[in-house]
């Protein structure tokens, strides 16, 4: 990797064996963006802009009318200088004028990256992994000093953000100000991004770019269900398998925004950072402020390609800790079976259910603490039951660990019930407005977690609970969104800081704690999916993918998650039927084949089992972990899109290359059967596999070019998995 600054050309080249990125000076003042795509030697002006004069566009240089920032492949547009596309920075001046002239002043090369201080990003182990671009704008009338970083890899990854610097002596509001703009020459690409509801998270949409604008955001101060911080373009040709993919994600939890804009010459804008919406942040002389981290990844081998470069990246350098590179525990969580009514009894008659199949982890959910019988009360008040556990959490800990089993436990600490103890203490520690009676939702409240008080709080509460080392997985809820946003701690002036402040706020306490209790697994849950985002893996390295644990549905949010994230970062279970959501009868077979396409675990209560199934799930427990490895470190091929047809089915590679996993899932039973060829990814063409099963031996080449044909099954939501192992050559 290297990048390079041509002096005489005024291009900025970053490149790798992959990649390149190519920025130009325009007029020595603006930054244009020339190419981002596969590599090239070097740019020498083929698919230079052609200027000529325009109706309606400014002209910046007065003595040159065919030159104007609204036809300029702009790098990071601002407004007010004839650019009337979407800006990337709004800022506000204590005489009211939101003008600015941003120019080009310098530039730095170095080897490495800085640190992204307070804010998830992705991170190397050492400076030779990557190299960065530092280039420097400023507005020499406000006393502003803008900088944009670009950071390229080994792989086909670059990453930017945006930092700004008061150096003068007024303050200034910052109203917007985007992570990553670029602006591509062309408008023949397809859309993808990711959204939903609760329980239907990560839908997979993909529309073609036609002269309007298409936005994604989230209000609601997380990432949310609703939609997801990412920005797929491809080729209209492009495929899962083949052509050009470029995907844009934001490493950041909370409220985002972004735009793919058509430019009116045929240009295509795309943008993603922190939404502008009741966003303001007061910027005093002397202070800087960084925006989140964007990743951007390029791939010529279709959105298979990408999502591989994605999860190479986030497995290896987003997610972090000692759980980075181990196998993950199969756990049992007691809420579906239990809700709120668990004891030491139940969990202890659990605990020897689990050590008997095979379960590594057990999980005590929501109910544990004082008073905690229903969802409305306790939250904030981190102390055990005593009427449910007489001895305590840590000596009940103790006893389960004994069996062999490991324990975790669940936590919301972002929410307060308005009936706990900590809220007739602190009134004031909620977000709510000073003019409205808050607004309720699952019957609790948020947290400000602006205030420093609060976070040290919840440290504490958390660490007290941890300290003794027994419990060794916690999952972290969330099951709400911001409302009434106000804080009492923030003063009149910084009240739009609130949204933001609130986030960094999340990222300092979870710092802190994975800092003091490195061995804990945290894992991330907001009610499932509302926050998997790659804020959250770089504190907890997997996420609960949704709370809809109905195998049939999770087909679709597993593979809109995976478009991302990898399948280690993805908790996944197995819950009893009629399904607890939608009242789905599914074999038990098949909600194992699709919960083992992540971090496997069990939602359900063994001891209402039958002694049949619970054989069935010894099995399918010790075959996890016979296949656990490929699962959580190989690499993930998507077959069949469940959002186009009848069916889903995926393949796991191992990292070695020698162990294959093969599922495939049909959703309706139908009169008229359509026999699906399956074709595999991954192999080597010349080597043979043997299935472990029947014995039969397969030609890479025959498996991945002519594939597997699926037997008619007469029956709703039925599973095939295969697993081959490579046959070695003599």
């Amino acid at each position: 990797m290297n990048i390079i600054f041509d002096r005489n050309a005024k291009l900025f080249h970053l490149y790798n064996e992959k990649i390149s990125y190519i920025i130009r000076i325009e007029k020595n003042n603006y930054l244009s963006h020339c190419y981002f795509g596969r590599r090239i030697r070097s740019w020498n002006g083929s698919a230079n802009m052609y200027y000529y004069d325009r109706g309606f566009c400014a002209n910046p240089d007065r003595d040159d009318r065919t030159f104007s920032l609204d036809t300029m492949p702009g790098e990071y547009p601002d407004f007010g200088q004839g650019d009337f596309r979407s800006p990337a920075i709004e800022l506000e001046f204590e005489d009211g004028d939101k003008n600015t002239r941003f120019i080009y002043k310098d530039y730095s090369i170095r080897r490495g990256k800085p640190k992204q201080r307070g804010l998830p990003h992705v991170y190397i182990e050492n400076d030779n992994e990557a190299m960065t671009l530092e280039i420097f704008m400023e507005d020499s009338v406000r006393g502003l000093n803008l900088c944009l970083y670009y950071t390229i890899y080994e792989d086909s990854v670059i990453t930017r953000y945006t930092s700004i610097e008061n150096v003068g002596r007024c303050s200034t509001k910052i109203h917007r100000l985007l992570s990553m703009s670029m602006d591509l020459k062309e408008q023949n690409y397809d859309v993808m991004t990711l959204g939903g509801a609760h329980t239907e998270e990560k839908n997979v949409y993909r529309r073609q770019v036609a002269g309007d604008s298409i936005v994604i955001e989230s209000n609601r101060g997380t990432s949310s269900p609703q939609a997801t911080p990412f920005w797929g373009l491809m080729r209209r040709e492009t495929t899962e398998e083949q052509g050009e993919a470029l995907g844009i994600n934001l490493i950041y939890s909370g409220n985002f925004w972004g735009c793919v804009q058509c430019g009116q010459y045929g240009s295509t804008r795309v943008q993603l950072g922190i939404n502008p919406f009741q966003f303001e942040w007061n910027l005093e002389p002397g202070e800087k402020f960084n925006t989140p981290e964007a990743v951007l990844v390029y791939s010529v081998q279709g959105i298979g390609g990408m999502s591989e470069i994605f999860h190479r990246l986030y497995r290896n350098r987003v997610c972090r800790g000692v759980h980075r590179d181990r196998e993950r525990p199969i756990l049992l969580n007691s809420w579906e079976g239990m809700y709120f009514d668990i004891n030491e009894e139940k969990i202890l008659r659990l605990a020897d259910k689990a050590a008997e199949a095979g379960i590594e982890l057990l999980v005590i959910d929501d109910g544990w603490f004082k008073g905690r019988n229903s969802d409305t009360t306790s939250l904030g008040d981190w102390t055990e039951d005593r009427n449910k556990f007489p001895k305590g959490i840590q000596n009940l800990a103790k006893r389960v660990r004994e069996k062999g089993v490991e324990v975790g436990i669940w936590f919301e600490p972002e929410m307060i019930s308005p009936e706990s103890e900590l809220y007739k203490q602190h009134e004031d520690w909620v977000i709510r407005s000073r003019s409205y009676e808050p607004t309720m939702s699952r019957n609790q409240l948020v947290l400000d977690l602006s205030n420093p008080e609060v976070c040290t709080y919840l440290v504490e509460a958390v660490s007290r609970i941890l300290a003794s080392g027994e419990i060794t997985y916690v999952k972290w809820d969330m099951n709400r969104h911001l409302t009434d946003l106000g804080s009492v701690y923030l003063g009149k002036k910084s009240q739009g800081e609130l949204s933001h402040r609130y986030v960094l706020g999340l990222y300092s306490i979870l710092e802190e704690l994975t800092e003091r209790f490195p061995k804990v697994l945290f894992e991330s849950c907001s009610s499932g999916g509302g926050r998997f985002d790659a804020g959250m893996l770089y504190y907890m390295p997997q996420t609960w993918a949704s709370d809809n644990t109905d195998a049939v549905c999770r087909l679709k949010i597993q593979h809109g998650t995976s478009i991302l994230f990898p399948a280690i970062t993805m908790g996944a279970h197995v819950s009893a039927v009629p399904n607890h959501q939608v009242g789905r009868v599914t074999a038990l077979e098949t909600r194992y084949a699709v919960a083992a396409a992540g971090n496997l675990g069990y939602e359900l209560d063994f001891q209402k089992l039958s002694q049949e199934e619970m054989e069935v799930i010894k099995k399918q427990i010790a075959e996890y972990k016979q296949l656990r490895r490929t699962i959580q470190f190989g690499k993930y091929y998507r077959l069949a899109n469940p959002f186009e047809e009848n069916q889903a089915s995926w393949n796991f590679v191992s990292e070695d290359g020698t162990q294959i996993i093969f599922v495939h899932v049909q959703v309706l039973a139908r009169a008229a059967y359509r026999i699906p060829v399956l074709r595999l990814r991954g192999l080597e063409p010349k080597s043979d596999y043997r299935n472990i099963e029947t014995g039969e031996i397969f030609g890479g080449d025959e498996l991945m070019y002519g594939g597997i044909t699926i037997p008619r099954v007469r029956q709703d939501f039925s599973s095939t998995m295969i697993v081959f192992e490579k046959v070695p050559k003599e």
